[in-house]
C-alpha cells in the first residue's frame, strides 16, 4: 500500500488517479473479512475523488497536505452527514448535524473520508469485542483480536482498507491496536489536538491521534490536526497558536539515522510480568537504539503499580456522567413506551448498552456515590498526581522511555472478554501515560510467532518532536537492516 506522502506527490504529478485509488480501495473492503468498518462513505468519497482528479493541477488543491489521500474515521469521531454510533445500539441511525474539528482540518487539507470505523462500544475495551457490530479480525489472524478500542482504523491501516487513520486514545486505545496490527499509532500530549466533536468516554484522559503504516505518516497526519480551537477549553493554547511541522522540524539528524546522546530511560515496572517473547524483542529494539547512538538506563518508577486501578476509577466516574445524556428521548434508539419517563429512560439505556458499558456505567456511579467519593474518586485523583509528578521527573533525566506497549501479542477474540478483569490487566502498560497526560508513540519492532510487538516511546509534555524523531531513526534502521 502506497504511503499518504506518496499518494499525495502521485497525485499531483498526475502518476496516481484518485478515482481508481478510491475505488481499488472500496474492493479491497468489499473482499474482507475483517468487519473493519461500521459505515461507508462511498458515494461522497467518489465524488470527492473525481473532483481532485479534476482540479489537481489547481494551486489551491497542490497546496493542500493530504490531497486524495482515503483516511478512516474511528465512530466515536463526530462526521457531518455520516452516522456515528459510537459502535452502540443506542446511537444506530444518529447522523451528526456537526464535524468535529479534526475532521474540518482534515477536509481543508484535501483527505478524503472513506467511513466510519469498528471499535469497542463508547470506547470500552481493549479487543473491539465489545461492538454492536461485532468484532473486528486482526488482519494478521483473523482468530485473534486487532486490539482496542481503535481496533477497525488499526486493522484497515494494516489490510490497506485505508491509507491514514483516526483513532482516540482514552487508556490505550490508539496504542494497543497500533501493537496488536504492526502499525504505528500515537497519543498526543493531552490538550493538543481539540476534543470538540469526540463522543466522551472519560474527558480528562482522552485525546485524538494518527494512526498509520509509518511514523512520517503519523507525524503528517498529526500536523494536520493539532489546529488551534476555541472551542475545546481543554486545550492548551501554544505559543506559536498554530500547528507545527512535526514531519520534518528536527527530523533531519533522526532521518538519516543518528539518535547521538539521547538518553532512553527504561521503567522496570514495565518490562516485569510481560511475556517473554514481547520483553525479548523490546530489548532487541533498545539495544538497536544504543547502535544508533543513545545510551538507556534501567530505571524505577514506584507509583505505577497503583496506576491501573486509579486510571479505572477516575475513566469509570467520568464515563457514568458522560453516558448520562444518552436517554434515548432527544436522538439515537427509541422505544415504544406509556411508562413514565424515569421507566422509560432505565427501559432504553437497558437495551440500548451493552454490557460493558453497563458494567462502567454501574462502577463509576458507585465511586462517585456519596460516602464513597472522597475513598475512590478523590484518592485515585491523588494517585494520578504523584504518577504526573514520577513522569515529569523521569522525563527531566532521560529524554524518552522505551517499554512494551502491551505485555503481549494479540489474544484469541473470546479469550478475556468473559473475564473482565483480565481485559482491564492488558492496559498496564498504557493507563499510566494517559494519566499522567504526556505523548506516546507505537511502533512495530519485531514479530512473534507471526503477530506483531510494539514499542512504545514515551515523551514530556508536548514533546512530540522527540518520540517522532527517535521513532523515525528506529524505523530507518529496521527498514535498511
Amino acid at each position: 500500500m502506497l504511503t499518504a506522502a506518496e499518494v499525495v506527490e502521485g497525485i499531483r504529478r498526475g502518476d496516481i488517479s484518485c478515482l481508481e485509488l478510491i475505488s481499488e480501495i472500496y474492493e479491497r473492503i468489499d473482499r474482507s473479512e475483517l468487519n473493519s468498518y461500521i459505515t461507508l462513505n462511498r458515494d461522497r468519497a467518489i465524488e470527492e475523488a473525481i473532483e481532485v482528479d479534476k482540479r489537481r493541477n489547481e494551486d489551491e488543491y497542490r497546496r493542500k497536505k493530504l490531497l486524495g489521500v482515503p483516511i478512516a474515521i474511528k465512530d466515536s469521531i463526530s462526521t457531518k452527514g455520516i452516522q456515528t454510533t459510537c459502535a452502540s445500539k443506542i446511537l444506530t441511525g444518529y447522523i451528526p448535524p456537526y464535524d468535529a474539528t479534526v475532521i474540518e482540518a482534515l477536509k481543508r487539507e484535501g483527505a478524503i473520508i472513506i467511513g466510519k470505523t469498528n471499535m469497542d462500544e463508547f470506547c470500552m475495551g481493549s479487543s473491539t469485542e465489545t461492538s454492536y457490530f461485532g468484532p473486528t479480525m486482526n488482519p494478521y489472524d483473523h482468530t485473534r483480536v486487532p486490539g482496542g478500542s481503535s481496533g477497525g482504523s488499526a486493522a484497515a491501516i494494516a489490510a490497506g482498507e485505508a491509507v491514514l487513520a483516526l483513532g482516540s486514545d482514552t487508556g490505550g486505545s490508539i496504542r494497543c491496536p497500533a501493537s496488536f496490527c504492526g502499525i504505528v499509532g500515537l497519543k498526543p500530549t493531552y490538550g493538543l489536538v481539540s476534543r470538540y466533536g469526540l463522543i466522551a468516554y472519560a474527558n480528562s484522559l482522552e485525546q485524538i491521534g494518527p494512526m498509520a503504516s509509518n511514523v512520517r505518516d503519523a507525524a503528517l497526519l498529526l500536523e494536520v490536526i493539532s489546529v488551534k480551537d476555541e472551542r475545546d477549553g481543554t486545550q492548551v493554547k501554544m505559543r506559536n497558536g498554530s500547528a507545527t511541522n512535526y514531519q520534518f522540524s528536527q527530523a533531519g539528524t533522526a532521518a538519516a539515522g543518528g539518535l547521538e546522546g539521547m538518553r532512553v530511560g527504561v521503567p522496570r515496572e514495565f518490562i516485569e510480568g510481560v511475556s517473554p517473547e514481547v520483553e525479548s524483542a523490546v530489548w532487541e529494539a533498545i539495544h538497536k537504539f544504543e547502535e544508533l547512538g543513545a545510551s538507556y538506563e534501567e530505571m524505577s518508577m514506584k507509583y505505577l503499580r497503583y496506576a491501573l486501578a486509579a486510571y479505572y476509577i477516575i475513566a469509570m466516574s467520568e464515563a457514568s456522567s458522560n453516558l448520562a445524556r444518552f436517554d434515548g428521548l432527544r436522538y439515537g434508539l427509541r422505544l415504544e413506551s406509556d411508562a413514565d419517563w424515569h421507566t422509560t429512560f432505565s427501559r432504553i439505556r437497558g437495551a440500548g448498552f451493552g454490557d460493558e458499558v453497563k458494567r462502567r456505567i454501574i462502577l463509576g456511579t458507585y465511586a462517585l456515590s456519596a460516602g464513597y467519593y472522597g475513598r475512590y474518586y478523590l484518592k485515585a485523583l491523588k494517585v494520578r498526581t504523584l504518577i504526573r509528578r514520577e513522569f515529569d521527573t523521569a522525563l527531566k533525566r532521560y529524554d524518552i522511555l522505551a517499554m512494551p506497549t502491551m505485555p503481549f501479542v494479540a489474544f484469541k477474540l473470546g479469550e478475556r472478554i468473559r473475564d473482565p478483569l483480565s481485559l482491564y490487566l492488558a492496559d498496564v502498560n498504557t493507563v499510566p501515560v494517559n494519566l499522567a497526560g504526556v505523548p506516546s508513540i507505537s511502533l512495530p519492532c519485531a514479530f512473534r510467532n507471526g503477530l506483531p510487538v510494539g514499542l512504545q516511546l514515551v515523551g514530556e509534555q508536548f514533546g512530540e518532536h522527540k518520540i517522532i524523531n527517535a521513532a523515525l531513526a528506529y524505523e530507518a534502521e529496521v527498514k535498511r537492516c
